[in-house]
C-alpha cells in the first residue's frame, strides 16, 4: 500500500500551462440535486469550479433553478427535465442530493448506458446502485465509487471493521474493474491492484456536505484530463489538504465544508511552492 502524501501526488500533478483557456481544462457534469437538497448539488459544483474545471454545468430540476443562480452565477445550468447530448462533457458525477426515487433512478440508467466515459459516483447514486445490484454490469470501467463506511456496508454486506472493509474494497474493485475511495478518517482507495492510504484531512470533515464537495472534486481532476485512479487520489489528497488549512481560522468544531471549499486554493499553493522549492535545490 502506498502512502498519498505530497511526495506522492506530485508524481502526477501537472501545473496549469499559462497560455491555456477554459476549453483546455475539461467541462464537467455533475447531476445533483433535487427539492430541499440543492445544497448538495451547489456544493459539488463550487468544488469541481475551485479545483480546476475549465467549465462546469448542473444537471438540476428546473424549479429549482433560482437556487443555483443566486449561489453559484459561473456553473451552467441544464434542467433534468430535457434531452441533454452528453458528447461534449468530459467527466461525469453523480448522486449528491438526487434522490432515489424511480425518476432518479431512471437518469442514472440513462448516464450508465449512453456514455463512454468513466464516471464518479456517489451518495444516492450508490444507495440506488445498492437497491438494485444488476446496476454495476452497467458501470463502466475504472469508474469511481465513493462511499463512507455505512454506504460501503450497504452495498457488499456487513463488515466488522475498517480493515475488513479494505479486503472487500480490494476484491469489489478488482471483481468489477472500477476504483473504490472508501471513505474514512484515513480514505483508502484501491482499483484492485494499487492501493492507496491518505494522510490528509480531519475530525472537521465529519458534517453534512464533505461527501458532495469530494465528489465535485474528483470529477473536476477527470474533467481535465487525469487516469480515473490520479483523478481519485487527487482529489482526496486536497480535498484532506484543504480541510487541514481550514483549521488555521477554524476549529474541528466550527468548521464548514463552504470554508474547506474556499481554502481549496491555498491547497493548490503547497504544492506549487513544494515545485518551487526543489526546482531551486535543483
Amino acid at each position: 500500500m502506498k502512502t498519498l502524501d505530497l511526495h506522492t501526488i506530485q508524481t502526477f500533478f501537472k501545473k496549469r500551462n499559462p497560455e491555456a483557456h477554459k476549453g483546455h481544462h475539461g467541462h464537467a457534469l455533475l447531476i445533483a440535486g433535487s427539492k430541499s437538497k440543492m445544497g448538495a448539488a451547489i456544493i459539488a459544483a463550487k468544488a469541481c469550479l475551485r479545483s480546476g474545471a475549465g467549465l462546469v454545468t448542473l444537471n438540476i430540476p428546473k424549479k429549482e433553478r433560482q437556487a443555483i443562480f443566486a449561489a453559484i452565477p459561473e456553473v451552467m445550468i441544464a434542467f433534468r427535465e430535457g434531452n441533454l447530448s452528453l458528447e461534449k462533457f468530459t467527466a461525469f458525477g453523480i448522486g449528491p442530493g438526487l434522490g432515489i426515487d424511480k425518476s432518479a433512478e431512471r437518469k442514472l440508467v440513462t448516464l450508465l448506458e449512453n456514455t463512454k466515459l468513466p464516471m464518479v459516483l456517489d451518495a444516492d447514486a450508490l444507495t440506488i446502485l445498492a437497491n438494485n445490484s444488476k446496476l454495476f454490469s452497467k458501470i463502466l470501467p475504472n469508474s469511481i465509487l465513493t462511499p463512507h463506511e455505512k454506504e460501503f456496508d450497504y452495498m457488499f454486506g456487513q463488515h466488522a471493521h475498517n480493515n475488513e472493509r479494505q479486503q472487500t474494497a480490494i476484491q469489489k474493485a478488482t471483481e468489477l474493474n472500477l476504483i473504490i475511495v472508501l471513505k474514512s478518517s484515513q480514505t483508502f482507495i484501491t482499483n484492485g491492484n494499487q492501493h492507496f492510504q491518505n494522510t490528509t484531512g480531519n475530525s472537521g470533515l465529519a458534517k453534512g456536505g464533505s461527501g458532495d464537495a469530494l465528489t465535485g472534486m474528483i470529477t473536476s481532476f477527470l474533467a481535465q484530463g487525469y487516469e480515473p485512479l490520479q483523478a481519485a487520489c487527487l482529489g482526496v489528497f486536497f480535498h484532506g489538504l484543504a480541510a487541514d488549512i481550514t483549521l488555521e481560522t477554524q476549529s474541528e468544531e466550527s468548521m464548514l465544508i463552504s470554508d474547506v471549499i474556499e481554502n481549496i486554493g491555498k491547497a493548490f499553493r503547497k504544492i506549487e511552492i513544494k515545485d518551487e522549492e526543489l526546482s531551486k535545490k535543483g
